[in-house]
């Protein structure tokens, strides 16, 4: 098994060190730009796509919920793109590394998004195309792999959902604000002398 293929099984548990790995480098670190025009623009940026991420995510479970494994998924979000939980989520990581200020983040999580999820995506299409055979080929020759193509978009008047895959999906959408959040609450005791940054990040 390639290191790639690894990662792509053990994401999850990768998702929950990276997360801790974050918030020890956050405390030892602070962003050069902080105070400055530039740190506004950076935070300010990263808000508007951690809010998209969220709102995208959400428009993703919205049609996913309850038919997740059972059916394959080709309207909504699903038009435009094969994988748009990770498209939504690219957009949340790059968010949350702009919300710190800091060009040096937004690279880190660029490359571990790339590190894992190309790998990811190819085992979960695989087993798509194992599942549906010729229906799954026939959704790749229409819609793209990852970068939306709005012009495609495709939704129903109605759609039934299971509100109780629904309501549990949200608590895996909101983990992008509370990062912000986080990062916020790191910067205040670092002005408060509370913890003392060692690195100043470009």
């Amino acid at each position: 098994m390639s290191v790639p293929d690894l990662l792509a099984r053990r994401r999850i548990n990768l998702s929950w060190a990276f997360a801790v790995v974050f918030v020890v480098a956050l405390l030892l670190s602070r962003s050069r730009h902080e105070g400055s025009l530039a740190a506004a623009a950076l935070f300010f940026a990263g808000l508007l796509l951690v809010g998209l991420a969220t709102v995208g995510r959400l428009w993703c479970s919205l049609f996913i919920s309850g038919y997740k494994g059972a059916e394959l998924i080709t309207v909504g979000p699903y038009s435009v793109t094969r994988n748009p939980l990770y498209f939504f989520s690219l957009l949340g990581a790059l968010g949350v590394g702009l919300a710190t200020e800091t060009v040096t983040f937004v690279v880190v999580f660029a490359f571990g998004f790339l590190l894992v999820y190309p790998s990811t995506i190819a085992r979960e299409e695989a087993d798509l195309r194992a599942r549906f055979g010729q229906a799954f080929e026939d959704y790749c020759a229409r819609t793209p792999r990852f970068w939306p193509r709005w012009s495609s978009l495709r939704e129903p008047d109605s759609y039934v959902v299971s509100p109780r895959i629904f309501r549990r999906s949200m608590g895996e959408v909101v983990w992008f604000v509370w990062l912000v959040g986080i990062i916020e609450l790191v910067e205040a005791l670092h002005e408060l002398a509370i913890v003392r940054p060692l690195l100043r990040l470009p």
